[in-house]
């Protein structure tokens, strides 16, 4: 048996077993150091090297940033201000959460933080309008994946890093495809809750309560305007303005809406810790990669797939297929890492632009979040409604449809990701 055979064998069965993932692939990776007899400083020089660039820095801050706008105030606001312009259809709260997940989704870069932030004050809301709660934890769900798409998202920052791809092109490129499937999860709150009766609770739409809700909230607004415009804008790197989201959101919070105290900054702090503990997976996932490159596996797969088919959207079409199977089980952060060295090449052999295929990936791994067993955000989502994963599960399958749906357009049409960085930017490829 070939050594590349073992280290699969070896991967796929520590996995299966429900050894931690950051331990199946230390030990994988470990081994195939063993086996092919390179110096065990690989590990320690990958671990260091993967640990120091300072665009890392971006996910922790703008996670803290993301939580102390929550509990700060800034996220009820952005609530109302949602519940002012849909308040009034069928579904509205439904509707409220998705508008409201969106609006989140540019402070916090997080899937599960969206979907903790916005779903402990939509949900239970829900609850008391009648809502099914699996229907509503559904909705919760697949919204705070938004978190993922919409910059700033940590995983477009981890696929930029990797595939070493301009973050602000990233950022810019999430825009419109978030927004694209925004509309598509709106839509299929509507059909539901149109089928099973949900009322408008909200008053119909009203400049005057809109314009009230907004001037209420407009330092909660403020910030993606500050964040997003002083990156493009040329102000501040993606670093710093993650920086500057943390000084801004503890303004707000201590000075403005004075909702902030010291022991939610420090729940805040210990949130941030645990939530991005994940990056403990870099250093064996990146080494794990060059090993995939020292065993030539991009250039196997490559010939492979272009055996079956040199359409490039089949081609997607069979790594979206691929990568949603993946997420069931693996953390979207080692999901990237791993597989875009293998796949980012073939599709840049077939003229796949690397900031659409950013897009394209980002959105199978949001389908990753609502998908047990791993299924971050119905964790989340189970938490702040009391009920299983297995409830949330079959409830979030029309909702899956919606990402499944997002991916097929963006594959159709790729200009929708790259037209406004080719805009700003120029072609970059």
């Amino acid at each position: 048996m070939s050594p590349l055979a073992i280290l699969a064998i070896c991967f796929v069965v520590l996995t299966i077993i429900g050894i931690p993932l950051f331990v199946a692939v230390g030990i994988t990776t470990a081994l195939a150091i063993y086996i092919i007899d390179i110096p065990y400083t690989l590990l320690a020089q990958t671990g260091y090297g993967s640990l120091t660039p300072f665009p890392l820095l971006t996910i922790p801050l703008f996670v803290l940033a993301g939580r102390l706008m929550e509990v700060g105030g800034m996220a009820n606001r952005m609530i109302a201000i949602a519940t002012n312009l849909v308040g009034a259809y069928r579904g509205s709260m439904g509707l409220v959460t998705v508008f409201a997940c969106m609006l989140f989704a540019a402070l916090s870069g997080s899937g599960p933080a969206t979907t903790a932030a916005i779903g402990s004050v939509t949900v239970p809301a829900m609850k008391r309008e009648g809502y099914d709660v699996p229907f509503a934890a559904a909705i919760t769900a697949s919204a705070g994946a938004l978190g993922s798409l919409i910059p700033p998202s940590n995983l477009l920052i981890i696929y930029g890093l990797v595939s070493e791809t301009s973050i602000p092109r990233l950022f810019l490129a999430g825009l419109l495809p978030g927004f694209m499937v925004t509309v598509l999860l709106m839509i299929t709150t509507y059909i539901i809750a149109r089928r099973r009766g949900y009322g408008g609770d909200g008053d119909p739409f009203s400049w005057g309560p809109f314009l009230r809700a907004a001037w209420d909230g407009k330092w909660s607004i403020g910030a993606p305007v500050l964040i997003l415009g002083g990156i493009y804008g040329g102000a501040f790197t993606p670093t710093e303005a993650a920086g500057v989201a943390v000084f801004y959101s503890l303004f707000v919070g201590l000075f403005i809406y004075r909702e902030l105290t010291v022991k939610k900054v420090i729940d805040a702090l210990r949130f941030t810790a645990l939530l991005t503990g994940i990056l403990i997976l870099l250093t064996p996932t990146l080494a794990f990669g060059q090993l995939t490159a020292f065993y030539d596996v991009p250039a196997a797969v490559q010939e492979g797939i272009t055996a079956i088919t040199t359409n490039k959207y089949l081609v997607l079409l069979l790594i979206g297929v691929f990568y949603i199977f993946i997420g069931t089980f693996m953390e979207s952060l080692a999901q990237i890492v791993l597989f875009t060295a293998v796949f980012l090449p073939l599709a840049l052999s077939l003229g796949v632009d690397p900031v659409m295929f950013g897009i394209f990936t980002v959105i199978t791994c949001e389908i990753g979040f609502l998908t047990p067993p791993l299924g971050a955000n119905l964790t989340v989502a189970a938490r702040i409604s009391g009920i299983s994963i297995e409830r949330i599960s079959v409830a979030v399958l029309p909702f899956i449809g919606a990402y499944i749906i997002g991916m097929l357009i963006l594959i159709a049409f790729p200009d929708i990701a790259v037209v406004l960085p080719n805009w700003l930017y120029g072609p970059a490829f």
